[in-house]
């Protein structure tokens, strides 16, 4: 076994390497073991390559924004809130903006200038950066001890940090070895599922619409009892598969019970209008074209992909002219472009989700100091836990906020041989 350290952290992305220099901070020797040749692989495709890192609100309004164990963040959140986060990054040299929503970017639009500071600040810091795969802990009299790794190293350490990741975008290293580890050491792992991920639909619609973007459209979704469960306006996108697009990836994440739940999307194409005021718009577009033909009515009212659809939907022929829509025709459109319905059969693979939900039950965790309650110097961080949130940053907040929590506590444990968490 090699010499040993005080704190092992397994896993170099957000909440790892969060934890690490938390950890440092605090006077600990730390040891960061990360698979991939380069610290923080995921964080390069967040925010479409720009990284959404945190959110500009409140604890409270992070909490707001997890659907599942939102409470068991409270602690951690108030130690390390989203202004704590922005002001971590600035003082490391990454100036930053707030956004539509109050989404945090840098002011580069770099996801590259989050990973390049991190790793200034980990070499600073003086971390011992190692390229390995963690693939055993090694326990004992009810104690963690280190970990085995791939190339059959044992790290021996007084603390080990599991911060692995969960199962969206393997290619980046997220394939579940957390999860095993955990289980290893006894712990409950919740069932995972696909989070913030495109919708898989039923029937043609969406792939006759394929590659149609739409914005400022409002989209709902519906359970079988015909309840809102979602309802958002923004910007989504037709598939070959059904649907994608921040509005879509945002709605997923409240979609959870499909083995006993139908959902149906509802997207109203006009929000700025209500019923009456479009179909008083309608009235004055058949009038001021009532010798052309439906098709090109349709228009100046829907983009060109959608034209045979609304023709299908609302049972107006292409070649109907204007002033032949019958009344119930005209309402059947006025539906369609106010209620767009399209069925959704499931969510797409976990591994193109963004987020996992699932994971390492909380309640088998200090929520103070992200400690194991089964074994001794065992800390988790990030999103091998079983908690996730709605898009917005607040994921990566929650991986910043227990990362620091677990890499704190870790080196107190550490350095005060163990007596404390």
């Amino acid at each position: 076994m090699s010499a040993g350290t005080d704190v092992l952290v397994i896993g170099g992305g957000a909440a790892g390497c969060m934890a690490a220099i938390a950890a440092t901070e605090q006077g600990a020797r730390v040891q960061l073991l990360e698979r991939n040749a380069k610290i923080g692989r995921k964080l390069y495709i967040t925010g479409k390559g720009r990284c959404n890192v945190t959110n500009d609100c409140t604890p409270e309004q992070v909490l707001r924004n997890v659907p599942g164990n939102g409470k068991f963040l409270y602690s951690v959140m108030d130690q390390f809130p989203p202004a704590r986060t922005m002001e971590f990054f600035e003082s490391i040299g990454v100036p930053l903006k707030t956004e539509r929503g109050s989404r945090v970017f840098p002011c580069s639009d770099k996801a590259s200038d989050i990973i390049d500071a991190l790793l200034r600040q980990l070499r600073r810091h003086r971390v011992c950066l190692t390229e390995d795969r963690a693939v055993r802990l090694l326990l004992g009299d009810g104690r963690v001890l280190g970990a085995e790794t791939e190339r059959g190293e044992r790290c021996g350490a007084r603390c080990v940090i599991l911060a692995t990741g969960g199962l969206s975008y393997p290619g980046t290293g997220s394939t579940g070895d957390g999860y095993r580890m955990a289980e290893q050491a006894g712990h409950t792992v919740t069932p995972t599922a696909a989070s913030l991920v495109p919708l898989e639909t039923e029937g043609d619609l969406c792939q006759r619409m394929q590659g149609l973007s739409l914005r400022n459209v409002t989209l709902k979704v519906l359970n079988s009892k015909r309840k809102a469960v979602f309802q958002e306006q923004g910007e989504l996108l037709f598939t070959h598969f059904g649907l994608s697009g921040p509005l879509v990836l945002s709605a997923s994440a409240h979609l959870r019970e499909f083995e006993k739940e139908s959902y149906t999307v509802v997207i109203d194409l006009k929000p700025a209008l209500d019923e009456q005021k479009l179909d008083a718009r309608l009235l004055r577009e058949l009038e001021e074209n009532s010798n052309r033909d439906m098709s090109n009515v349709l228009s100046a009212l829907v983009p060109r992909l959608m034209i045979p659809v609304m023709e299908q939907l609302s049972g107006i022929p292409g070649s109907t002219k204007a002033n032949e829509v019958r009344r119930e025709q005209r309402r059947r459109l006025l539906t369609a472009l106010k209620g767009l319905e399209i069925p959704i059969r499931g969510k797409r693979p976990i591994a193109e989700a963004i987020v996992t939900s699932g994971g390492v039950k909380v309640k088998e965790i200090d929520p103070k100091t992200m400690e194991s309650k089964l074994v001794k110097g065992l800390y988790f961080a990030g999103e091998l836990l079983d908690v996730d949130a709605y898009t917005g940053g607040f994921n990566l907040q929650i991986a910043w906020a227990t990362g620091y929590a677990a890499g704190r506590s870790a080196a107190h444990s550490a350095l005060s041989g163990g007596e404390e968490g």
